[in-house]
């Protein structure tokens, strides 16, 4: 069973999955975005695996650069899509402490 998130960079099944409803991608669309397999998107949102830190960090990382805004407050993990800053991540001038959050 995969762990619930428990930091900063860091992404439950959940998330991701509303994540990918909230820009209408498949598992596919996400698989390549990734390079990675389709059954890794899946095995991932179905919490069947436990994946590697460094590859849910790269799930959230490709969802941020499309806008989607993690959430971890009391205990309640959610997502939203911002179209401020859609597509471009976080620039290096931009870069400070609270980005880490």
């Amino acid at each position: 069973m995969q762990a619930e998130a428990s930091g900063p960079n860091t992404m439950t099944p959940a998330q991701s999955r509303a994540a990918r409803a909230l820009l209408n991608w498949s598992e596919s669309d996400l698989a390549g975005k990734l390079g990675l397999g389709e059954d890794f998107v899946r095995n991932f949102e179905s919490g069947g695996r436990e994946a590697p830190s460094g590859q849910i960090e790269a799930m959230r990382s490709v969802f941020m650069t499309q806008g989607i805004l993690f959430s971890q407050d009391g205990g309640s993990d959610g997502v939203c899509l911002s179209e401020q800053g859609r597509g471009e991540g976080t620039r290096v001038d931009a870069l400070n402490t609270e980005n880490d959050r």
